[in-house]
């Protein structure tokens, strides 16, 4: 600003000169003017030195102030240099993410410092312009070159520092997830390999669906492994510095999770067997229940108070053994099914289940038998009480022919004659008592021989009462054959001397008559008499 004035005022003293020229070729007073223009050019002068002088101080005061401001800014440069330059990266994640956001700062400071590094370099270069000083220009052309080669090394120090931290980041990362995973399937692994064993069927089924749930979350944990896959196989494929120990610890996680899947489907064997363990026991159970409430109806001691009774027990003994022979040997057959397959897969409890199916089979072996037992026992009865039955009935048709055997005889030949027909035809009928008698009897001696004392002679009682009332009947039927026999001939004779008379009477009559009997007459009632006779 100084500066320029004087050069302002210098111009305008040369002017005086010039003006001063003018003047005295015009003829004016020049004497007066030269003394007046030597005297402001003395005073400028004058004016000059001080200015120069003062010039000199302020570049020196400039230098001085420059060399400072070069001075801070590479102090500022080599301060922060360790930073740029460090080797630190962290050996955690979060370490690496501190460092990252320290190094994004350290470059947010670079950026904000590179205008006033700009105006040094600027300044630098325009001090080195206007200094004709050579000594004092090589000083600060060198700390230029100083600062320069500093703010240079230090931004590219923090860009390679940048993707350092970045390298170190993507690799402390993997590791953060990889071993997240691992603490993850680590923790599977102690449920898995777990000894807990359920109690009962309820505590099975809440346990394999417990399981099922982890099974199902270690089947969608597959993504999360495939995902570090992926990651480590771009990080080798970038041939990142850490390829090999980022692969090895991916072998690991990759074994580790195929191990896990393995123990998953290790432990959902033992589960289900336990399950099907636990099943099979209610089946057995409810099997030897159902086998147990069979045995009380196979086991009744009831015989049946009479015939009716026994057969109606009998159908209904017969009903129920049908439906248990089927329907249980159905469930039997189920239950040694499943029972035959745990033992074959191998099962832990192999011995216990069959146990259980020898047990089973055993009780349902006694009660078949029992049933048999049963069914011969009644059947003994039913025979037993159809003999009282049918000694009974047989007894009753007998006296109740008995009863329908008339006793008359007839009141002449012809009724005599219908008596007998629908007498023999009496004794016809009751032949089918006969062949039911024989059979009775039959039925008793085999009775008598398969039951003693009381029955035995029971039997034998009603026998003999069958058998009397069927002699008493015969007999009655053959007096009575002999009695219509009897009184047919009586009829017969009786008709023979009606006839006879009247034969006698025809005579008389034609003994007592005038005429003389011809001869053919004589000779028929001759051949009649001889008929007669």
């Amino acid at each position: 600003m100084l500066e320029s004035q004087v050069e302002v005022r210098q111009k305008e003293v040369e002017e005086l000169q010039s003006q001063a020229q003018v003047l005295s070729l015009e003829g004016k007073d020049t004497d007066e003017v030269d003394g007046q223009r030597r005297i402001v050019e003395k005073k400028f002068q004058q004016l000059l030195d001080p200015l120069r002088k003062r010039k000199g101080n302020l570049m020196a005061s400039r230098e001085i102030h420059h060399q400072k401001k070069n001075r801070f800014a590479q102090l500022w440069v080599e301060e922060r240099m360790p930073l740029a330059i460090s080797t630190d990266h962290g050996n955690n994640l979060q370490t690496v993410q501190l460092l990252i956001k320290k190094n994004q700062t350290l470059q947010k400071e670079i950026q904000g410092h590179q205008p006033r590094c700009d105006d040094i370099f600027e300044r630098s270069q325009q001090v080195l312009k206007n200094d004709d000083n050579s000594f004092s220009g090589e000083g600060i052309r060198q700390r230029l070159a100083d600062l320069r080669r500093l703010w240079a090394q230090i931004l590219e120090e923090t860009g390679k520092r940048h993707g350092r931290l970045e390298e170190a980041h993507k690799a402390q990362q993997y590791y953060f997830d990889a071993a997240e995973a691992e603490a993850w399937m680590s923790e599977q692994e102690l449920y898995m390999m777990s000894e807990e064993k359920a109690k009962d069927e309820q505590s099975s089924v809440a346990m394999l669906k417990k399981h099922q749930i982890l099974e199902q979350a270690v089947e969608d944990y597959a993504e999360t492994v495939h995902q570090l896959s992926q990651t480590s196989r771009g990080l080798t494929a970038a041939a990142h510095p850490e390829s090999e120990r980022i692969g090895m610890r991916q072998s690991q996680v990759d074994k580790l999770y195929a191990g896990l899947k393995d123990l998953s489907e290790e432990r959902r064997g033992k589960l289900d067997e336990r399950f099907r363990l636990f099943q099979l026991n209610r089946e057995v159970d409810d099997l030897e229940q159902w086998i147990a409430e069979r045995e009380v109806v196979a086991g009744s001691h009831e015989l049946g108070q009479d015939y009716e009774h026994v057969t109606m027990l009998q159908e209904r003994f017969r009903e129920f053994a049908r439906d248990t022979g089927n329907i249980g040997q159905e469930r039997v057959d189920t239950v040694n099914q499943l029972a035959d397959e745990l033992i074959n897969s191998g099962h832990t409890d192999a011995a216990t289940i069959a146990e259980w199916k020898d047990g089973l089979n055993e009780a349902w072996a006694d009660l078949l038998e029992l049933i048999d037992t049963r069914t011969q026992i009644l059947a003994a009865s039913f025979e037993l009480h159809k003999f009282y039955h049918d000694a009974k009935e047989i007894l009753n048709r007998i006296l109740d022919k008995h009863k329908k055997l008339p006793e008359e005889l007839g009141r002449d030949q012809n009724t005599v004659e219908t008596l007998q027909r629908m007498h023999t035809a009496f004794e016809h009928d009751i032949q089918a008592l006969g062949t039911q008698v024989r059979t009775l009897q039959e039925d008793a001696v085999r009775l008598q021989s398969a039951y003693a004392g009381d029955k035995a002679d029971d039997i034998q009682k009603r026998e003999g009462e069958v058998l009397e009332a069927w002699r008493t009947l015969l007999e009655a039927c053959d007096g009575r054959r002999v009695r219509l026999l009897d009184t047919g001939d009586k009829f017969r004779f009786f008709s023979m001397v009606r006839d006879l008379m009247l034969w006698m009477e025809d005579v008389i009559r034609l003994i007592e008559a005038q005429e003389k009997p011809r001869v053919d007459k004589a000779s028929i009632i001759c051949a009649s008499q001889l008929n007669l006779s």
